[in-house]
């Protein structure tokens, strides 16, 4: 499914970002990177984290691409977007 049909589908509306917005998003990514590795947490702690990291991945390339996330689609999983 395309980006256009996620799009009509109202999945996603349409973003227009800045180099300074994406700046921001990757300095995220990299801490909460980090932040995952910090020692004495626990490994669920650990994985909440890291899972930040890559919902921030997944918007930066969103953004790239002149898309965000709906409001009632923004924690969407795939298999759910993909069947209905």
């Amino acid at each position: 499914m395309s980006l256009k049909d996620r799009q009509k589908k109202r999945w996603l509306a349409k973003h227009a970002t800045s180099a300074v917005e994406i700046a921001g998003l990757v300095k995220v990514i990299e801490r909460d990177l980090s932040d995952s590795q910090v020692s004495g947490l626990s490994p669920d702690w650990k994985m909440n984290i890291a899972y930040n990291a890559a919902l921030q991945a997944a918007t930066v390339a969103q953004y790239a691409c002149g898309y965000r996330a709906s409001r009632e689609a923004h924690h969407l999983s795939y298999k759910k977007s993909v069947s209905g």
